[in-house]
């Protein structure tokens, strides 16, 4: 609450008046000193990785350090062609960081885009500037849904109220005055005011925890959890393995010493699953690329993923299912009231706001001021209090109080406005109660004897997509919760025009407990006359029953629910405060994008679970080999050179067209047991079948040069297996799938056919006994696979 004389700048609890200087804010010459001495807010508030943190996540990895060992040592005791998996993790690692660069480059530009820019007061006049352009000692201006962006000394108030909950933990918002502490990283939930930056850049230890919190980050998700714990799994795979292969071929080395360590080389290189990391960063990088290019600001990287798991979407109705603005269609005087003089009250109401919610700016719209109205006193409207208030002096002498806000909270239950109130909102029109009151506006309750005057009745715009969104998440089982804090009646009616059924239920009659509040969410679909702190208890409830949670916003009062949603959506358009706790920020205002993330997400998960199958499912027959040439003690049947052609042809180009398709399969959970429950069995089946086939090529071969020809039996074996697990990871089949699959068989059989390939990769099939005894091995072992992945399949489903 605050006196607004025109002439006087007043504290409006200690009427003293604030010095000059300070109410003006600094000069341009002050500014300018500020800087100089670089007292500056240059915290960089960053929305992605630096190119060089990029670089060295993608080069200096434990696999690309293993590698790299053994490619020096291949470089100098083999062919080149023996060497070429070096050259292909070079490749590999020049695209991921590639796309991640172009990824940051996208998430950079749209943070620019979506920036807040506080309104700081310099040379007497308001004017907005970056949050890196604050300077020491700025008067900085702050509003319903503003984020403090520095701390700072409160210098005016009006009716300021500040949530201070996502640094301290308090959940009641703060009654501001100055003199008072006001911190960065807290929000304005209602009033206004001013406060003296004192804490800039680094030295403001809050902003450096907020800057910390909203960062961009590649970590907390199920996928990069999995693919983490199946790396480890695989290290601990490798190290007593390749131990073994090596000590095992020094020892067999019938065929040299450096044959023997290109072979140990062979058997180990496959076992490392090299590219699935980049792969995973890619389609993540390639997923914020197309989403960028939609407006959609993806502040934290997992949140492709996640809305993706999503199966509840909470929705608040202002400015998601309905557009901001709203319209006045009626003005409704109750008991006699003179309909000229409502006018008026209501145009006085309007201008004693000086950041009018979208309400009174219909209201402002409809009703001009009167001049000779005075504001002597106001109440900034409050999403816990659910209305708005002033007092003025009426120009004759007269003086007045009036609250504005919701009917069915001013009026008691047996009043008989609020029946046609039931009437409007049935109708899915916005009412609010224009009302008389004796007390005094800092009475908590001021409202216990109002004196209903008049109905203003407000039309709200539907959002032309809103229904279409709906639809689409209804058909992909995902449940939507209307929650609003207007009226239950008319939010309902509301999302009845858009399609969306169900209870509607007044959040004042909820449960306090959690357990009986979830099955309440469980039953409804539509929720009025929510609080702030009732959004935040929902969003819990919901995951406490094991739901998976993205709550949408753009006010004020969304910003606790939005922080503890798994997924927070926010608008473009929405407070500063929204924005910046939310992961997902829509720039084009359009929920209508929604659907778009959930897709990309899909995508990412579907396609990366595809991918890991196939790298683990060669991660698996490469140790199996190496553990039966140990026990066998035989030379290992592959050099270098014939894996990384298998690689390429049945995994790593195949993988990079799979991981980047089209996928539509809702997101399952646990990642690391599907993956495994489909690459062990295969890497076995493939493993163990090729080495059954290098046994009896060994028997039927004999002499000179039979090794080679044992080594290509083997290879055909392993690559026609190989391409079967990749025509099963593929379906169901398109056009493309089915020519992706053929031209990698096609390219097999180019290096079989053609001569000086043959030599390059010392593959040549001698006879034709064994190289059908290889492709009926194959065929059975194929049969294995189709079997095993339909038993595993039902398991999974059930």
């Amino acid at each position: 609450m605050t006196h607004t004389d025109a002439g006087a700048e007043l504290d409006p609890v200690h009427p003293v008046p604030i010095p000059p200087a300070r109410a003006h804010g600094l000069s341009t010459a002050e500014v300018a000193e500020r800087v100089a001495r670089g007292e500056v807010n240059d915290v960089p508030v960053r929305s992605s990785r630096s190119l060089g943190e990029i670089v060295r996540a993608n080069v200096f990895t434990r696999f690309n350090a293993i590698i790299g060992v053994l490619w020096l040592i291949m470089l100098f005791v083999a062919p080149v062609q023996d060497s070429l998996f070096g050259y292909v993790i070079i490749a590999n690692t020049g695209i991921g960081v590639f796309q991640e660069w172009r990824a940051k480059k996208t998430l950079d530009s749209l943070a620019v885009i979506g920036e807040s820019k506080p309104t700081v007061r310099r040379d007497g006049a308001a004017v907005a500037v970056s949050t890196s352009e604050i300077v020491l000692g700025d008067l900085i201006e702050i509003g319903p849904g503003d984020k403090v962006a520095v701390d700072g000394e409160c210098v005016e108030a009006d009716g300021l109220e500040i949530d201070e909950s996502l640094l301290t933990g308090e959940a009641d918002p703060v009654v501001k005055r100055p003199g008072d502490a006001v911190m960065s990283g807290s929000f304005v939930v209602a009033g206004g005011g001013a406060f003296e930056a004192t804490k800039v850049g680094r030295e403001a230890y809050a902003a450096q925890l907020a800057e910390e919190a909203s960062r961009f980050t590649l970590v907390h998700s199920e996928l990069r959890t999995g693919i983490s714990t199946i790396l480890k799994y695989v290290t601990w795979m490798m190290i007593p393995t390749a131990i073994g292969l090596v000590i095992s071929q020094l020892v067999v080395k019938q065929h040299g010493f450096k044959d023997s360590i290109a072979r140990t080389v062979g058997g180990i290189v496959p076992m490392v699953p090299e590219g699935l990391v980049l792969l995973t960063s890619v389609a993540f990088a390639i997923g914020v690329i197309r989403l960028g290019r939609k407006q959609c600001l993806v502040q934290e990287l997992p949140a492709i993923e996640g809305l993706a798991r999503v199966d509840t979407v909470c929705l608040d109705k202002t400015g998601t299912l309905t557009e901001g603005g709203m319209d006045v269609t009626e003005l409704r005087p109750l008991g006699g009231a003179d309909e000229t003089y409502v006018r008026k009250v209501l145009g006085a109401l309007g201008e004693s706001d000086p950041r009018p919610n979208a309400s009174l700016k219909a209201i402002i719209a409809a009703y001009p001021d009167s001049e000779e109205w005075r504001c002597v006193e106001s109440l900034p409207f409050s999403s816990a209090r659910k209305y708005s208030g002033a007092s003025f002096s009426e120009g004759d002498g007269e003086s007045s109080t009036w609250l504005l806000g919701a009917p069915d909270v001013l009026l008691g239950a047996d009043d008989p406005a609020l029946a046609e109130t039931g009437r409007l909102n049935e109708q899915g029109l916005r009412v609010l109660l224009l009302a008389r009151v004796a007390g005094e506006l800092d009475d908590p309750e001021v409202a216990r004897e109002a004196e209903a005057t008049a109905l203003v009745v407000l039309e709200q715009r539907l959002r032309p997509d809103a229904a279409e969104t709906l639809r689409y998440f209804a058909e992909q089982d995902v449940h939507a919760k209307v929650i609003s804090g207007d009226n239950a009646v008319s939010v309902g009616a509301v999302a009845g025009k858009l399609g969306l059924t169900g209870q509607v239920v007044d959040a004042r009659q909820l449960p306090a407990d959690q357990e009986e509040m979830a099955k309440s969410l469980d039953e409804a679909t539509v929720f009025g006359r929510v609080t702030p702190q009732q959004k935040r208890d929902m969003v819990g409830a919901l995951q406490s029953r094991g739901h998976t949670v993205a709550m949408t916003g753009d006010g004020v009062n969304d910003v606790l629910a939005l922080k503890d949603a798994d997924i927070g959506v926010s608008m473009g358009s929405g407070s500063e405060a929204t924005r910046a706790v939310a992961q997902i920020v829509l720039l084009n205002n359009s929920f209508a994008t929604l659907p778009s993330v959930v897709a990309e997400g899909r995508r990412v998960i579907g396609n990366i679970t595809r991918v890991a199958t196939l790298f683990l499912v060669k991660t698996v027959y490469s140790v199996l080999l190496a553990v039966l040439v140990v026990c066998w003690r035989v030379e290992y049947p592959f050099l270098p050179r014939h894996l990384t052609l298998l690689s390429t042809l049945t995994i790593g180009v195949p993988a990079f067209f799979l991981a980047l398709a089209p996928n539509t399969e809702r997101a399952q959970p646990h990642f690391v047991r599907r993956v495994m429950r489909y690459s062990i069995p295969g890497g076995v089946i493939a493993g163990a079948a090729t080495f059954v086939t290098y046994l009896i090529a060994r028997h039927y071969y004999t002499g000179k040069g039979s090794l080679g020809a044992e080594t290509s039996a083997a290879t055909l074996t392993l690559f026609l297996i190989s391409m079967w697990v990749l025509a099963i990871i593929a379906r169901p089949y398109t056009w493309w799938r089915i020519t992706l699959v053929a031209s990698m068989g096609a390219a097999f059989v180019v290096v079989l056919v053609v001569p000086w390939l043959q030599h390059f990769f010392a593959l040549k099939l001698v006879g034709v006994t064994m190289p059908w005894v290889a492709v009926g091995i194959s065929a059975v072992a194929g049969v294995l696979l189709e079997v095993v992945w339909r038993v595993v399949d039902r398991r999974v489903s059930v």
